[in-house]
């Protein structure tokens, strides 16, 4: 990621995302060197087997499926048992299974996914907010906001949960130089 250096800032450079951590250097990282780092691949989430019941598994398919691009594995769903959700790739995925005392999580406990175009995430927000007016007792969305960090980025986001325990938070990064 491009450094962009404060014009407020004194010594040594810093980034808008090292604001935290002022004096980190690349000596200061531990554990392996990968070939290429490595990424998140999956979230999972225990539900009520009801939810995995046919209608259940069609309601979530069809939410996750319009607003995210979220694609049922149908080979490995198992009735009012086991739902796995591909994310626009074989190794990226949400994945759901039942149990008898099921996940529940704060309103804002969340996963993210980041879209690459502001168009893309001004489409997935128009998306969830249509679910919201269709379904408002079972869609629970925070509106879009954008936040500006250091004059160096526009970081735009919302959230939104349909019949799962943890919301997803959307968010496009508007880089600014």
């Amino acid at each position: 990621m491009p450094c962009v250096t404060s014009q407020r800032a004194a010594g040594p450079e810093r980034c808008w995302y090292d604001h935290d951590r002022p004096n980190r250097s690349a000596a200061d990282v531990t554990g392996p060197t990968f070939a290429k780092p490595p990424r998140l691949n999956h979230v999972a989430m225990s539900v009520a087997a009801d939810q995995l019941d046919a209608d259940g598994r069609a309601a979530l398919a069809a939410f996750y499926g319009d607003v995210f691009g979220l694609e049922e594995y149908e080979d490995l769903t198992e009735d009012r048992h086991r739902l796995v959700f591909r994310a626009h790739s074989h190794e990226q995925f949400v994945f759901l299974i039942a149990e008898d005392t099921p996940m529940t999580a704060p309103r804002l406990d969340h996963f993210g996914l980041s879209v690459s175009s502001l168009a893309d995430f001004e489409e997935v927000a128009r998306r969830a907010a249509a679910w919201k007016a269709k379904e408002p007792d079972d869609v629970d969305l925070i509106e879009p906001t954008v936040e500006e960090f250091a004059g160096a980025l526009r970081l735009h986001s919302f959230y939104v949960r349909y019949r799962l325990p943890l919301m997803v938070e959307t968010q496009h990064f508007e880089y600014l130089f």
